[in-house]
């Protein structure tokens, strides 16, 4: 179905598509930038309120639709489901819109989706729903964890259940708040062309409110932004990066210096690649691998607006047998590795309803051979980080295990002299580098450096 002008309806468009399409949240809404049919930023900014709203709030969102409809939810068409999902969503979160306008327009947009005869059903549901949601009960806390957790906190049952034991219910439970808020819009200066308090004060002119960050010694917190980041002219000038406060700490772990010979061997669209160079002070080799050509495309443009010049690009697939001939020797290596992406669901919240328990073990095969296969790579004494952002065992610690009970000649550096103070803390005595939204307010990331012992 073609994108529409109406943010409700391209909402709706949006959210069929990704719940059977092999497609990401970020593709589509690039796919609709690039449809240019929404050109109110008015209507570009309800359009992301919806869709993020309704994936973080899926499973609560169900469950009260569950004690309206006559229907069970899995025997709802799926467009109808969604629709009805997104009426709710703006009557119990998005205050300014009137529960009558709200129902009005998901009947409207199910008669356009589904057909003329499914209205009288989404205007029953949603119409009772508006008046009686404040009376629905949520299962007990004390009595059904997991359930409570599902409904109340829109987490899904199989994560529920391996949190609670992992954490218990309570910190569950503030995890899960921690996921289901907007998380903060997080700035890296581009030292080779700026510094964090410049950039801090040139943010001012367009936002309500910026400050440096806590942990991350280049990072700038952004609030009430009030322009487009792509139009600021500081932009196009390669002052900043978008990047996470966690995600910039695995490249201080990682401690590049200039002059040396360094591997990003997952790329992507080099948000690492960038901050790597920086730390590096545009001096040495730094090799961008990835297996996608249209992200490395994308990463050349981002070198350029950086200004920086000592990056070479390389497509491969790591997976691949002919990938692995002779590279480097390097220095330094980091591998973010493909991981399920579970620590970043307060900005990636689809990854909440696509990802699955089994795809952890299938992900921690790909991600021990990776770390074999580039750790091979290295030059004598040299580091190797892998790095995911995931906090979950199978994909962390578990890989750790694996990869040094076959390589006896690693050990994990935890020689932390080199961070800035403000990162000490968050390296365990095992030198693991650990991040989580409810303890650092940050995505969740794990890291570790490894160091080759190995003669010349």
């Amino acid at each position: 179905m073609p994108w529409s002008s109406d943010a409700r309806r391209s909402a709706a468009t949006l959210l069929e598509k990704l719940s059977h399409d092999r497609c990401t949240l970020e593709a589509l809404l690039e796919e609709i930038d690039g449809a240019g049919v929404i050109r109110d930023p008015r209507d570009r900014d309800l359009l992301q309120a919806l869709v993020f709203g309704v994936l973080r709030w899926q499973g609560r969102l169900d469950f009260i639709l569950s004690r309206f409809s006559k229907i069970p939810l899995p025997k709802i068409e799926p467009a109808v489901l969604i629709i009805l999902r997104l009426a709710l969503f703006q009557i119990l979160f998005l205050t300014r819109i009137p529960p009558s306008a709200a129902v009005h327009s998901a009947v409207e947009i199910a008669k356009a989706m589904a057909g003329p005869w499914v209205a009288p059903f989404v205007n029953a549901v949603l119409r009772r729903a508006a008046r009686e949601h404040s009376s629905v009960v949520f299962p007990d806390r004390k009595t059904a964890p997991v359930l409570s957790l599902a409904a109340e906190w829109s987490c899904p049952e199989w994560l529920a259940e391996r949190w609670v034991g992992r954490y218990g219910v309570e910190a569950t439970a503030d995890l899960c708040a921690a996921i289901n808020q907007l998380p903060p819009l997080m700035l890296r200066a581009n030292t080779l062309k700026t510094t964090r308090d410049d950039l801090a004060a040139a943010m001012q002119l367009f936002a309500g409110e910026t400050a440096p960050a806590v942990t991350a010694p280049d990072a700038v917190r952004v609030s009430g932004l009030k322009a487009a980041l792509r139009d600021l002219e500081f932009f196009r000038q390669g002052w900043f990066q978008v990047q996470d406060e966690a995600a910039q700490l695995v490249s201080i772990l990682l401690d590049p210096q200039p002059g040396e010979a360094v591997l990003d061997a997952c790329a992507g669209r080099g948000g690492k690649t960038g901050h790597i160079a920086q730390l590096m002070q545009n001096r040495g080799s730094l090799v961008a691998l990835d297996q996608s050509a249209s992200r490395l495309s994308q990463l050349k443009g981002e070198m350029r607006r950086l200004g920086i010049s000592l990056v070479s690009v390389c497509e491969a697939d790591l997976m691949q047998p002919d990938t692995c001939k002779r590279r480097g020797p390097f220095d330094r290596i980091l591998l973010d590795a493909p991981c399920s992406g579970l620590g970043t669901l307060r900005r990636n919240p689809d990854i909440k309803w696509s990802a699955h328990k089994k795809d952890l073990q299938r992900y921690r095969r790909i991600q021990t051979r990776l770390l074999e296969q580039v750790s091979a790579w290295l030059k004598p004494n040299g580091v190797v980080v892998y790095a995911v952002c995931s906090t979950e065992p199978e994909e962390t610690v578990g890989v750790v295990e694996a990869f040094l009970a076959k390589q006896p000649e690693f050990r994990i550096d935890r020689d932390a002299e080199g961070f800035p103070q403000t990162v000490r803390p968050l390296i365990d005595a095992h030198g693991f580098l650990q991040t989580y939204p409810r303890l650092s307010y940050m995505d969740g990331f794990f890291a570790v450096r490894l160091r080759i012992q190995r003669d010349a």
